[in-house]
């Protein structure tokens, strides 16, 4: 695949998002993936009300009232871990496979760049933590626009800082959502299905469908 610029969201794409709480498992108590689950789905719901009601609050923000919920709904959950499950996520662990991908596509003189709704420090902390700031030139948070995905304008990001048009990007989600999104955008997609989930937005197909990252290179 030949593009100027790779283009990733960040997390559940190259970050592990029940990393934290994986990493906590004994602590937190038996419901450990159900309070992961709820966790990771009001994260993002509140991101996509907020969005439509133009209330915007910053990530970090909306991951800490999402965890909070998430602990009222999983009552089992003990909640004097909350602090260190913050300071989990602050620092989320990378798939194995991510710095040999994009180092891969780093040397073939293409852009390697993050697109996220995480802020600005929630993402700086996350790619020092994986020691993935050698291969990534840039890293994109909406925190500027005060909108979250799936805003048009939040992947004309990318186009308008690299002076692309939107076809000579390769984008990268797990999130199959997102990939609608920047399918709709123009970006040529792919969509990182980790957990073998069922299709749907079958109008905004990807070109891709992969496993891992591991066949983009």
């Amino acid at each position: 695949m030949s593009h100027a610029a790779f283009v990733f969201d960040a997390y559940g794409t190259l970050f592990d998002v029940h990393a934290a709480v994986r990493k906590h498992a004994d602590r937190v108590g038996p419901d450990g993936q159900l309070l992961s689950e709820i966790w990771r789905a009001k994260q993002l719901e509140y991101s996509w009300i907020r969005t439509l009601m133009g209330a915007y609050r910053d990530f970090w923000a909306l991951t800490e009232e999402a965890l909070d919920y998430a602990f009222a709904r999983v009552p089992s959950a003990d909640r004097s871990v909350r602090g260190d499950l913050l300071d989990a996520y602050f620092r989320l662990d990378c798939y194995p496979e991510v710095p040999a991908v994009l180092k891969a596509l780093k040397e073939t003189g293409a852009k390697v760049a993050v697109l996220s709704n995480g802020s600005p420090d929630m993402l700086a902390s996350a790619v020092r933590n994986a020691a993935l700031d050698t291969v990534i030139d840039d890293v994109f948070s909406v925190d500027p626009l005060g909108l979250f995905k799936t805003a048009p304008e939040v992947y004309d990001m990318v186009t308008t800082a690299y002076r692309l048009y939107p076809e000579a990007v390769s984008f990268q989600s797990s999130n199959r959502w997102d990939i609608a999104g920047a399918t709709k955008f123009g970006f040529r997609t792919v969509w990182i299905n980790r957990t073998r989930m069922p299709d749907e937005y079958s109008d905004l197909a990807p070109a891709m469908i992969l496993p891992d990252l591991n066949a983009l290179v």
